[in-house]
């Protein structure tokens, strides 16, 4: 059974930074899609970041230059940095894992981040 755990949300001022965990069990992160969403109050879930096979990465371009995914393969778990944020960041923030070659997802259950002065 996939468990995912995120940890590290919480209010921010513009400018400030934070660290997303997601804590994953039943995956293996390494060698696994994994991948940070995010979904504001009357908008649509977005891709924030994503990480292939532990190596390879993609960002969304509003998070570009600001946000770094990375895992630790001992701790099997995922990291969402964010720095220089922005009110437009505010939103939830949810975990995704998907096993390469495989279409069948997985879901934390998500962390709020708000970025308010």
């Amino acid at each position: 059974q996939v468990q995912l755990v995120e940890s590290g949300g919480g209010l921010v001022q513009p400018g400030g930074s934070l660290r997303l965990s997601c804590a994953a069990s039943g995956i293996i992160v390494s060698s696994s899609a994994m991948g940070w969403y995010r979904q504001a109050p009357g908008k649509q879930r977005e891709l924030v970041a994503v990480m292939r096979g532990g190596s390879i990465t993609n960002y969304a371009d509003n998070v570009k230059g600001r946000f770094t995914i990375s895992g630790d393969n001992a701790k099997n778990t995922v990291y969402l940095q964010m720095n220089s944020l922005k009110p437009e960041d505010t939103a939830v923030y949810y975990c995704n894992a998907r096993r390469l070659m495989s279409r069948v997802e997985y879901w934390g259950q998500g962390t709020q981040v708000t970025v308010s002065s």
